[in-house]
């Protein structure tokens, strides 16, 4: 069966902040962290790390 990683990161992000209940805050850090990151020079490194 295949999933779609979309699907998957929603489930993921979801079941987390269900059961660990972190700060909103610290979620939002991590997501604009994360998109900035994606976009930068660092993401063909971290995109050859993840492969």
């Amino acid at each position: 069966m295949d999933v779609p990683l979309w699907l998957a990161l929603i489930v993921v992000g979801w079941l987390g902040v269900k059961l660990v209940r972190p700060p909103w805050w610290l979620i939002a850090v991590l997501l604009l962290g994360g998109f900035l990151l994606a976009d930068s020079v660092l993401a063909p490194v971290i995109d050859s790390l993840t492969r």
